[in-house]
């Protein structure tokens, strides 16, 4: 997976918007609230996504290509490295990442999205 099939398994989430952060990053976020950050110009292209911390760690031991994220907390967040990971993992924990954010959201708002 590449970054540019990273951008497009976010966007095909519910209420999702992508903008600019910090001139070389784009923040994908649902109601205000990141749930994935993409670097741009980076040598190795990689992703950071929120994980259960449970699940973050257990990636971590078995996947080269699953680091904290260094800027962020890294109890939650994890740097995904597309080009050291099977597509399918990538998209599953942009997944997540989307799911464990909306949860966060008040139930009016979780309502509103599940009904669109």
């Amino acid at each position: 997976m590449d970054i540019e099939e990273a951008r497009l398994v976010a966007l095909q989430h519910k209420g999702v918007t992508e903008e600019l952060f910090a001139e070389r990053w784009i923040s994908f976020r649902i109601e205000g609230k990141w749930f994935m950050l993409i670097e741009l110009d980076t040598p190795e292209p990689r992703i950071a996504v929120k994980l259960k911390p449970e699940h973050g760690q257990e990636l971590r031991e078995q996947y080269d290509g699953v680091k904290p994220v260094y800027h962020m907390n890294k109890k939650h967040w994890n740097d995904l490295y597309l080009d050291l990971l099977p597509p399918e993992l990538v998209t599953d924990c942009i997944a997540e990442s989307y799911q464990l954010v909306v949860h966060s959201l008040p139930k009016k708002i979780r309502m509103e999205l599940e009904k669109n």
